[in-house]
């Protein structure tokens, strides 16, 4: 039994390595600093659970949530942050997160949070926040449509994105379209402040600033 736990802080982790010890008195508790440790984790066998941070070195908001949904379906993945913004907590209740868990939740709260985990059933903080059709639309891409995006909110240029992914420049502009069609846009700057809603540390209009519809 493996409960892997994601986090860049040394001493959270440890916090919920204590956690994790009430919920799971025989797991292996599997420390990761990155999302990429966690991935390496998850590949070398099964996991009753990845408690998950959104902000490490290799990843910043929901985006990893949604890799890690789509090549570890079975997985149930607690979402750990310091966000207390109701709309990350429903958006990641949509996207397939079994739990949501604030850093500012005490001991107690954390371990009823993993008890429910355990359990097959859900915990998140109250939110009076709706399904976004949004986020459903984001979450219908590819991974590869996704990747071409994270590059377009970059500001990457085609022939850029077409040398980092080793595609061809046509085979950008086909994802790109589909992308477009997906998302309901009609250039760059829509689909950036769309795909904006996967953030969590910036308000969702600011993260658009800069881009030029092209």
């Amino acid at each position: 039994m493996r409960v892997i736990i994601a986090d860049d802080h040394p001493l959270f982790r440890t916090a919920l390595g204590h956690a994790v010890s009430k919920v799971w008195p025989e797991a292996d508790v599997i420390e990761a600093s990155t999302a990429g440790e966690a991935r390496e984790a998850l590949s070398q066998g099964e996991a009753e659970a990845l408690l998950l941070d959104l902000h490490m070195e290799d990843s910043n908001g929901l985006s990893v949530l949604m890799d890690l949904r789509q090549d570890f379906p079975a997985l149930p993945i607690a979402i750990v942050s310091a966000s207390e913004e109701q709309r990350v907590f429903a958006a990641a209740s949509q996207l397939g997160a079994a739990a949501f868990i604030p850093k500012s939740s005490s001991l107690e709260e954390m371990r009823e949070a993993l008890a429910a985990v355990r359990d097959g059933d859900g915990w998140f903080p109250a939110n009076d926040v709706s399904d976004d059709d949004d986020l459903a639309r984001i979450a219908s891409l590819t991974p590869a449509q996704r990747r071409i995006l994270g590059a377009i909110r970059q500001g990457l240029l085609n022939k850029q994105i077409a040398y980092d992914l080793d595609i061809s420049e046509a085979t950008v502009k086909a994802h790109i379209t589909a992308i477009f069609r997906k998302l309901g846009v009609g250039n760059r700057t829509q689909a950036v402040l769309l795909a904006a809603k996967l953030d969590v540390d910036q308000p969702v209009a600011d993260s658009a600033a800069g881009c030029s519809p092209s």
